[in-house]
């Protein structure tokens, strides 16, 4: 796991050795062990590298023979011994042991498409001298970060987006689109980022850029589900086969490794498969009160036999790391979960390198509650368009308390008006309440459902369900799980690995039929079969916590007027309705309503303000 950083200069211009070295600087903490540039004419490449596989050689920017391809890559390729012996034996030569070089000479191979042969996770840049031409690529599932910036003169990437602020020249300001987009995220959804100018290259694609500024971006792969019916007991016996596969992949490496253990099924299903394997050392965070996750962790851990560490987080240290977090992440991600990941993160990195987790089964095999929605609306979704239409207007007119009034609205709008991911925070309506007028900018932007109608459009032919799973799969999973994942554990030069977001396993799960993701009464319902004799029974049907943050009760003590002061002294009142934040926040603390996540997003937005608009770039490393 490591940083990439670098320019393409149209003009013909040398980086500066400087410049190289400010943008990769800043990124130390993603690799503390050591740094690399290169530059030459039109390009500028620098790095960091946290030494993972071949400690002693993995050395970057790397080259070929003839030193006419060059690469920075982050990230961990798993099928790279089985690329290495194929390259070998058409006579490729290498000098390391490492999955870069790989990288390097299946390029000289395939050219751009040798991402389509990668297993693994990654965001490198490659330089073909003879060509002229940048060649950049992103995973298949968006697990590694690749952010860039083009302007007339330049195009700036990066692993994080300081890197990019740490170049000469680069004006920052917000990008408002992105803001109403965050509002009802609760992160920026890609291409956008919150910095007008810069943008996330997407999952699944790649960048090509010429010396003389032609910039082409494509896609390689899709996440799309293709349901096909076959019995169950084959599906079964596929997942436990190939999940045991890619943790055997994903536990490649030098250093000493680990897993998170939380108190649901899916980074359980990954500790019991490392267990079969090796021992190991788990952990585990937690908040005080009822769902405490530490103790059903460390229940959990004792049936495995894994060594365990766990935390209870404090409310003085949960709020004492959000400076540090929100500079980590570049940009907001409002979910409250992200500051529990950077509190096990730190745990973790205090006894391991590389950490194994659960990111990415719910999304593969449906275990998110709403995806039951389809099935409990059913007994409406038969009536004619009209119908609903008119059914609808009946629900609007009644008491919002009115019993039965929300389910009717529910059931009578359309899938592709309703669903926008696992977080809908913000409506438009609300929006138009809190929004300053932006020269009515709130009426033209590109909104919400028109960002998730592309990926409804390419999914006419599937069912509700597999519809859903697959707008998570590219604007949930990608911008806010992953997202966190990476900055989180990052933060504390912890290199974290996914093994259900693997390429191999989902080609099995792509195929699962609707019926067996949902089914006996409870989501992920084929997994946890699957799973059985594997994850110790009274983990089976726990249901999924996921680090709960009790956000609610905190702003409803000091917390709250704290945090409210801290949003008044951001400067986003040039943004949002200072005074309907107020109201908001006194609603809450009254206990008229439950304002909590609402609040949290515009709180996070107000910290990330002042530590990338009012603050220089400079001046935040000092609380990284």
């Amino acid at each position: 796991m490591c940083g990439i950083t670098g320019a393409v200069y149209f003009d013909g211009r040398i980086p500066a050795e400087q410049t190289l070295k400010a943008m990769t600087d800043i990124i130390e903490h993603r690799g503390p062990n050591d740094s690399g540039f290169f530059a030459e004419e039109h390009i500028g490449l620098g790095f960091r590298r946290l030494s993972i596989i071949d400690l002693a050689e993995g050395h970057q920017p790397l080259s070929n023979e003839d030193d006419s391809v060059w690469i920075i890559f982050n990230g961990e390729i798993y099928n790279y011994k089985e690329l290495r012996e194929q390259l070998l034996d058409r006579g490729h030569r290498f000098k390391t042991m490492s999955d870069t070089e790989v990288i390097v000479h299946l390029y000289e191979e395939h050219g751009e498409d040798c991402v389509k042969l990668l297993r693994g996770m990654f965001g490198f840049v490659i330089w073909d001298r003879r060509r002229k031409t940048m060649f950049g690529a992103r995973d298949h599932f968006g697990i590694k970060p690749f952010y860039y910036r083009r302007d007339a003169n330049s195009l700036l990437f990066g692993s994080e987006i300081k890197s990019i602020l740490a170049a000469p020249n680069v004006h920052r300001a917000v990008n408002t689109e992105a803001l109403f987009q965050y509002l009802t995220f609760q992160y920026v959804p890609e291409p956008l980022t919150m910095f007008e100018g810069i943008q996330k290259l997407p999952p699944a694609h790649t960048i090509t850029v010429t010396a003389n500024g032609d910039v082409s971006i494509r896609s390689y792969w899709d996440p799309m589900f293709e349901p096909v019916e076959r019995p169950m007991g084959e599906y079964v016996e596929q997942i436990r086969a190939g999940l045991m596969d890619s943790v055997k992949h994903h536990l490649v490496s030098d250093v000493p490794r680990g897993c998170f253990l939380s108190s649901g099924i899916d980074s359980t299903a990954i500790a019991a498969c490392i267990r079969r394997i090796e021992p190991l050392r788990t952990f585990s965070v937690g908040f005080m009160g009822p769902n405490n996750e530490t103790t059903i962790a460390r229940q959990t851990a004792a049936a495995l036999g894994t060594e365990h560490y766990g935390k209870l987080i404090t409310t003085g240290e949960f709020f004492g790391a959000l400076p540090k977090a929100i500079w980590h992440q570049d940009e907001p991600v409002a979910d409250p979960s992200a500051i529990a990941l950077y509190h096990v993160a730190k745990l973790a990195s205090e006894h391991v390198t590389v950490v194994l987790s659960g990111e990415g089964a719910d999304e593969l095999f449906g275990g998110y509650r709403i995806y039951r929605e389809p099935g409990a609306l059913r007994p409406l979704a038969w009536l004619p368009p009209a119908l609903q239409r008119f059914l609808h207007a009946v629900a609007q007119w009644l008491p919002e308390r009115t019993p039965g009034r929300n389910y009717l609205l529910r059931a009578s709008t359309p899938l592709e008006r309703r669903f926008l991911g696992n977080a809908k925070i913000f409506s438009e309506d609300m929006k138009a309440d809190i929004v300053r007028s932006h020269d009515g900018l709130l009426q033209s932007y590109k909104s919400p459902f028109e960002v998730a109608a592309e990926f409804y459009a390419r999914t006419q032919h599937l069912d509700p369900v597999s519809r859903m799973q697959y707008i998570d799969m590219n604007l949930w999973l990608p911008g806010d799980i992953l997202m966190k994942a990476d900055k989180m554990t990052m933060a504390h030069s912890l290199e974290l690995r996914v093994p259900f977001l693997d390429k191999e396993l989902f080609e099995i799960a792509r195929r699962i039929p609707a019926a067996y993701r949902l089914a006996d009464g409870t989501t992920k319902a084929i997994f946890r079969r699957a799973m059985k004799g594997i994850v110790p029974e009274p983990i089976l049907d726990r249901p999924k916590l996921g680090f709960p943050v009790p956000l609610r009760d905190w702003m409803k003590d000091k917390h709250g007027e704290l945090l409210l002061e801290q949003i008044r002294a951001s400067g986003i009142d040039g943004f949002l309705n200072m005074a309907a934040i107020e109201e908001m926040m006194g609603m809450h603390r009254s206990g008229q309503g439950d304002y909590a996540r609402r609040l949290w997003v515009i709180y996070v937005f107000a910290l990330w303000h002042v530590t990338y608009m009012k603050e220089q770039p400079t001046g935040a490393v000092a609380v990284g």
